[in-house]
C-alpha cells in the first residue's frame, strides 16, 4: 500500500446562505468567507476561489523564502508576492506543453527587501518554484470525489 501524507486536518466549506455563491470556510479554528464578485453573480462577501488559490500560493512562497533565507543566514528583511491569474491561448504560451486550447497562467512577482547579493536574489527566485503549493500546482494532482452516504 502506498504511503499517504496528510497535509491538513481538512477544510469544510458550506453554503453560507448570504447569496447565491457565498461560502463559509472552516479550517481548524480559522473562519473565512468565499464568494464571487458581483459581476459574476455573487455578493462579494469574500475572496473568489481563484483569489484563495493565489493567496495560498503567495503565502507558501513567502514562508518558503523566509525559511530558506533564515537557514542560510541571509539578510532578507521582507518578502512580498503579487499574483495574477488569467486564461491564455496555449499557442501564445512559449513555455507551455499544451499546444491547443487555453491554459491557466499565474504571474508571480516577488519583491525582496534587504541587502541581498544578486546571487542570493537569483537563488531565492529558484527556491520560490520549490514551495509546496507551487510544486502541487505544477505536478499531477488526483482529486477523488465521492458522495456522503
Amino acid at each position: 500500500m502506498a504511503e499517504t501524507q496528510t497535509v491538513s486536518q481538512g477544510v469544510r466549506v458550506e453554503e453560507e446562505g448570504g447569496g447565491r455563491f457565498a461560502q463559509a470556510i472552516r479550517i481548524g479554528r480559522h473562519r473565512l468567507s468565499g464568494d464571487e464578485p458581483v459581476s459574476l453573480g455573487g455578493t462579494d462577501a469574500g475572496p473568489s476561489p481563484y483569489d484563495l488559490l493565489l493567496a495560498s500560493l503567495g503565502s507558501c512562497t513567502n514562508m518558503t523564502l523566509r525559511m530558506y533565507a533564515a537557514r542560510k543566514g541571509w539578510p532578507l528583511e521582507k518578502v512580498a508576492v503579487t499574483l495574477v491569474t488569467e486564461r491564455i491561448y496555449a499557442k501564445d504560451c512559449e513555455e507551455c506543453e499544451t499546444a491547443t486550447g487555453k491554459v491557466d497562467r499565474i504571474d508571480r512577482v516577488i519583491e525582496l527587501e534587504g541587502p541581498l547579493s544578486d546571487e542570493q536574489k537569483a537563488r531565492l527566485l529558484e527556491i520560490a518554484d520549490m514551495c509546496p503549493i507551487s510544486r502541487t500546482l505544477t505536478s499531477e494532482v488526483v482529486i477523488r470525489s465521492r458522495l456522503e452516504a
